[in-house]
C-alpha cells in the first residue's frame, strides 16, 4: 500500500511539472503582456471614433488573453485530482498551485471587468452620439 501511495505521489509530481511549465508560460504572458495591456485600457479616449478604435484593439487582445486564461484553467482542472490525496510531501506543490490559481483568477476577472467596461463605454458614447445628432 505504501508503495502504491509513493507511485501515485510520483505520478502527481510528474503531472505537476507539466502543469507548472504551462503555468510559467501563462504567468509570464500575464506579467509581461496581459497586465500592461489592461492598464492601457484604463483611460479610454473621449471621442467615439477613438473609443471604437480602442475597442477594436482590445477585442484583438481579448482573444489572445482569453486563450491564455483557458489554457491556465484547463491545466488547473488536470490538478483537481490532488484534492483526493493527503500526502505531506505534496504540500509545497499545492501551495504553488494555489498561487498560480489565484494569479490566473485575478487576471481573468480583470479581463472580464475591462471587457464589460469597454463595451459599456462604447454603448454610452454611441447613445450620446445619437442624442447629439437628433438635436
Amino acid at each position: 500500500m505504501l508503495s502504491n501511495k509513493r507511485i501515485q505521489e510520483l505520478e502527481l509530481v510528474m503531472e505537476f511539472e507539466k502543469v507548472e511549465e504551462c503555468f510559467k508560460e501563462v504567468s509570464s504572458w500575464i506579467e509581461n503582456v496581459g497586465r500592461k495591456r489592461l492598464k492601457e485600457t484604463i483611460n479610454l479616449d473621449d471621442s467615439l471614433e477613438m473609443l471604437l478604435q480602442a475597442q477594436k484593439q482590445f477585442k484583438e487582445f481579448d482573444l489572445v488573453a482569453s486563450e491564455y486564461c483557458r489554457r491556465g484553467q484547463e491545466a488547473l482542472k488536470k490538478m483537481n485530482q490532488w484534492e483526493d490525496f493527503s500526502f505531506v510531501d505534496v504540500h509545497s506543490y499545492r501551495v504553488k498551485l494555489q498561487t498560480y490559481e489565484d494569479e490566473l483568477e485575478e487576471f481573468c476577472t480583470q479581463l472580464d471587468e475591462t471587457r464589460h467596461r469597454v463595451c459599456e463605454t462604447v454603448r454610452l458614447y454611441e447613445f450620446f452620439d445619437k442624442v447629439r445628432q437628433g438635436i
